[in-house]
């Protein structure tokens, strides 16, 4: 991953996809030979000059002002996570080049396992290359399929390698789509990093499905929404699912699960809970203390 490659293909995948109708700007001609908008249409919704985006759209972004990044953005119609996105491959390809790096972000805290295990919810921690660190129970049983592969499972290489994957995920396209924009944020926040580069080139070297989408650039947060799961045990689920990031641990994510009372889904979770609490006598009890005579 090279940030001023990825400046380069980033904007014009962005161009690439907006007409010059969502633009507002009238078409001239039939027979235009590109079906996104022109650098010379960017630039005038920009307010800057060809020469000027054209070296942007190359990677070369010097010391491009906030204001002329917000002119691009906003000619380009980018969302939150894309905007974000191009500041963050900006200033990294303003910056000298470091060595390949390696973040470990694998170390649970004591009290982040405590509070998993204390809620009734499905929950799981995980980290910004989809490896999951952590879950209670029930959150492992609700993602059995994962811990069937490996006792310490990565939900995209799971999503990707594993046939299985198309059967548990009922929405599998989405989940393939907003798996790769989620890892196109993290490769954006430190492209550097060795631990999220090697699994990016296992995948794009062992799947047709990512290589294609990770081509496309595409970036999504992935904060809250619902998910779809064809459980093996209690059969289709609809969750709601809420992603919060753990501010004293950088790159970790705490995911937790629910569903409407008295739902359908709320009764399977409830029967799956049974099945994944140990049984009575089974947990580490106090012993008695003798008698003193």
């Amino acid at each position: 991953m090279n940030p001023k490659d990825d400046i380069r293909d980033f904007l014009a995948t962005r161009r690439a996809r907006l007409t010059p109708d969502q633009a507002g700007l009238p078409i001239y001609g039939a027979n235009r030979r590109v079906t996104g908008l022109r650098r010379e249409e960017v630039a005038l919704l920009a307010g800057i000059s060809v020469e000027y985006y054209t070296r942007l759209e190359r990677g070369n972004v010097g010391s491009v002002s906030e204001s002329v990044l917000e002119g691009v953005a906003h000619a380009l119609q980018l969302d939150e996570a894309e905007r974000d996105h191009l500041y963050r491959l900006v200033r990294t390809a303003s910056t000298r080049k470091p060595s390949r790096r390696t973040t470990s972000r694998t170390r649970v805290r004591p009290t982040i396992q405590r509070m998993l295990d204390l809620m009734p919810a499905p929950a799981y921690l995980r980290n910004g290359r989809f490896d999951v660190l952590a879950a209670n129970a029930i959150g492992r049983a609700l993602y059995s399929p994962l811990y069937d592969e490996s006792d310490h499972p990565n939900s995209a290489r799971f999503a990707f390698l594993n046939p299985a994957a198309a059967e548990f995920f009922t929405d599998y396209d989405k989940l393939l789509d907003d798996s790769v924009a989620f890892l196109r944020v993290e490769a954006g926040r430190d492209p550097y990093d060795k631990d999220l580069q090697d699994p990016i080139g296992e995948l794009s070297t062992r799947s047709e499905r990512f290589r294609q989408r990770w081509a496309s650039h595409d970036v999504r947060y992935h904060r809250s929404g619902s998910k779809r799961l064809h459980h093996p045990l209690v059969g289709d689920l609809t969750l709601d699912f809420e992603s919060f990031e753990l501010p004293g641990d950088a790159g970790q994510r705490l995911n937790v699960y629910t569903a409407p009372p008295d739902s359908p889904t709320a009764e399977a979770l409830a029967l799956l809970a049974s099945w994944s609490t140990p049984a009575a006598g089974s947990l580490t009890e106090p012993r008695p203390r003798p008698r003193r005579a």
